[in-house]
């Protein structure tokens, strides 16, 4: 069970509604992706490829783009809002179940499914905790090519919808929880680094 099931169980004893994602969200996918070098500038709006996506696995702070375009280039895209969650959807990647919320506004490629919450309905940071539970590869049906319909994660994943307030109290929690371990993390990794420098110093 996870912790935000845990959440869900303590703070909702009478049982909570599921819907269907798309019942919550607005399912949809990004855009081709600009093939002119003139199409890029360093001072454009962000474009996040899967690459970007890949570099991090999860966030439910995400704004680690690397390419952006020019107006004129986004012209006939979609600008996807803060809030949105991106979820790969073709290539290997579908199998890896990244996963990450958008927290500045940005261009998609079509590589990544877009899930844009419906807010009176489902908090976002909620829907990214919950998405984090699905198992992408639930959806693939031939993991020798792997790719997934925007239609089935619209219709075959199912979402705990707890009272908005439940939502906001649980996404605080999380946060906080999601916080700490990353401060751990962080902390461990300068330990072993330091072990690793150490190590080395006394076999030289």
């Amino acid at each position: 069970m996870s912790k935000l099931d845990e959440l869900i169980a303590e703070l909702c004893p009478d049982g909570v509604e599921y819907k269907t994602l798309g019942e919550v969200a607005k399912v949809t996918s990004g855009s081709s992706a600009p093939q002119n070098t003139s199409d890029f500038s360093k001072d454009g709006i962000p474009f996040c490829r899967t690459s970007d996506v890949g570099k991090v696995h999860l966030s439910v702070d995400f704004d680690n783009i690397s390419d952006k375009i020019t107006e004129d280039a986004a012209k006939k895209m979609t600008l996807m809002p803060v809030g949105t969650i991106l979820i790969p959807k073709s290539g290997a990647s579908t199998l890896l179940n990244h996963k990450v919320r958008l927290s500045i506004d940005s261009y998609v490629v079509s590589h990544l499914a877009a899930v844009i919450p419906n807010q009176k309905i489902i908090n976002d940071r909620f829907l990214y905790y919950a998405l984090t539970r699905f198992d992408m590869c639930q959806l693939v049906e031939d993991r020798s090519y792997p790719s997934v319909k925007t239609s089935d994660i619209a219709s075959k994943i199912q979402i705990p919808v707890p009272p908005l307030p439940v939502q906001e109290e649980i996404v605080r929690i999380l946060d906080k929880f999601t916080s700490l371990t990353a401060e751990l993390t962080a902390e461990l990794t300068a330990e072993l680094t330091a072990r690793k420098k150490q190590y080395e110093y006394y076999r030289d």
